[in-house]
């Protein structure tokens, strides 16, 4: 049985918590903008658990979908459906459970927030099929991980989320896709061979500028995101160290070494929780007594 259950953690990825992070980070941004820098408790606590049990849904339709070509990516070929481990009914039965809790956590808020998750719950399900017709799949990842944000303004507020929240959005979707095609790149000639399409192939050799002009398309968006927040100087100085962060990427994918490529994927975890810093610490400056 502990065997099962870890063949289960690893199908949704426990080991490998980045996916959550990068979905949770800009799910904190709109949940503290949204409620002017004091987020109520159990808002957190759903969105916290929502993130978890969707990115972990994520993985598992994934794996369902990949089943036949993971075991042809070096990255992938360990992955427990790729394997045998475990069967594509039990891997079924977990996706359906998560779901449940997900349906169950967001029953918990209010009618327009539940029906943008139902959208949400949509574009997560149908993003790992996106490959085999298009090359634009991390495009469609983006839309939903932004997906929370309109949900958290929602939530928040009870109304439809206003412009910020949409711009807060576009800016997580461009971010998204453009740190998406650096782990894209990790698999490129393997997703070449099998016949499943990226933004890193359609790219080729242009995949290191596009994904720059995508940052820097991210960093000015966020400060849009900054004044019609009216957010001050700490969270654009997390914005600046975002931005080098931005540069680091580009220095470790300078030779576009397989390796290389998943390192600066990873690092766009610290580029989310700078500008989440930022965010809080600038609004809880603002809760300071002035000095007498």
């Amino acid at each position: 049985m502990w065997e099962r259950l870890q063949h289960y953690g690893r199908l949704i990825r426990l080991e490998r918590p980045i996916g959550t992070l990068l979905l949770l980070w800009p799910t904190y941004w709109a949940l503290w903008i949204a409620s002017n820098g004091v987020p109520d408790w159990s808002y957190l606590l759903i969105f916290s658990l929502g993130v978890f049990v969707m990115r972990s849904a994520g993985c598992a339709i994934n794996d369902i979908a990949d089943r036949k070509v993971d075991g042809h990516v070096e990255r992938t070929k360990s992955r427990p459906l790729a394997t045998g481990a475990i069967t594509v009914q039990e891997a079924i039965a977990v996706f359906v459970v998560l779901l449940l809790l997900a349906l169950l956590l967001v029953w918990q808020l209010n009618q327009r927030t539940l029906l943008l998750a139902l959208v949400a719950a949509v574009l997560a399900a149908s993003y790992p099929f996106m490959k085999r017709y298009h090359h634009w799949p991390q495009v469609h990842l983006g839309a939903a991980f932004a997906m929370a944000i309109p949900m958290a303004f929602t939530a928040v507020t009870g109304e439809w989320p206003p412009v910020l929240a949409w711009v807060l959005f576009v800016a997580n979707l461009v971010w998204t896709t453009a740190y998406d095609t650096l782990y894209a790149m990790c698999d490129r000639d393997d997703d070449i061979k099998i016949g499943v399409k990226s933004t890193a192939i359609l790219l080729g050799e242009h995949d290191r500028l596009v994904v720059a002009v995508l940052q820097g398309l991210t960093l000015l968006l966020l400060g849009l995101v900054g004044v019609l927040a009216h957010l001050g100087l700490l969270f654009w100085l997390s914005l600046v160290g975002a931005a080098a962060l931005f540069v680091y990427q580009q220095y470790l994918v300078r030779e576009r070494e397989r390796w290389a490529s998943l390192r600066a994927f990873l690092n766009n975890n610290w580029v989310g929780l700078v500008i989440f810093v930022g965010i809080v610490l600038d609004y809880a400056l603002r809760s300071v007594p002035a000095a007498v």
